[in-house]
């Protein structure tokens, strides 16, 4: 993917949603209309809880970097990957889950078939280029009954969408400032990871993108 003024024209992208699985939908823009909220809400949680590279199990330093908001904010570490009440950082509760982030993410779910969703978590995951996700399965949380809500900010990024065991095809989806992605159900389980972050420049965020991932997880 070419780094090109229209990658990042927002007026350009066209609204419309995309079947990936069976129950898993990629909503273009979705959120646009409610950036000049969104943004500043995250910046107000990045001070409360900062953004670290958190180091997993295995000992390796993640290359996003991440915080939470919400009740419950998953972290990992030595110990294995868990979700929490508090911040180890602080040692305080996370902070609130905005409402502009709640009601985003409950849209965004009911357009894709999901009702009543009631996330009660928020993973913040910031990439700069060359930062990465690898394939992995969200299966951290006390259910699997919600969807996962994902929405991307920023730079765009290739996301990958697999099956049910790591060594599956992968889809390619590219994703764009204001795309959502939603899946639930039967394919709450799929594997899904990010490529390396190329280098570009986004007009409101930079150098960077951020990944907002919504989850029931208590």
């Amino acid at each position: 993917m070419q780094n090109h003024p229209d990658l990042f024209a927002d007026t350009e992208q066209p609204r419309r949603s995309e079947q990936i699985g069976e129950q898993s939908w990629v909503l273009r823009g979705f959120a646009l209309s409610r950036v000049e909220q969104l943004l500043p809400a995250l910046e107000s949680i990045i001070e409360r809880a900062p953004l670290r590279h958190m180091m997993t199990p295995g000992g390796f330093s993640m290359s996003v970097a991440t915080s939470s908001c919400g009740a419950l904010g998953w972290i990992t570490d030595r110990s294995g990957y868990r979700y929490s009440a508090e911040d180890p950082l602080s040692h305080l509760p996370w902070p609130e889950m905005p409402a502009v982030f709640r009601e985003l993410a409950q849209a965004a779910a009911l357009q894709a078939g999901f009702h009543d969703f009631r996330p009660d978590s928020c993973l913040i995951n910031r990439y700069v280029p060359g930062a990465k996700m690898s394939l992995h399965q969200d299966k951290d949380e006390s259910t699997y009954t919600a969807p996962i809500v994902s929405l991307s900010l920023g730079l765009p990024a290739i996301f990958l969408f697999g099956g049910f065991n790591r060594s599956d095809r992968s889809q390619r989806v590219s994703l764009l400032h204001g795309d959502m992605v939603i899946w639930g159900g039967v394919d709450r389980l799929r594997y899904h990871g990010v490529l390396p972050i190329k280098h570009g420049r986004h007009p409101q965020l930079g150098e960077q993108r951020f990944n907002l991932t919504f989850r029931t997880a208590g």
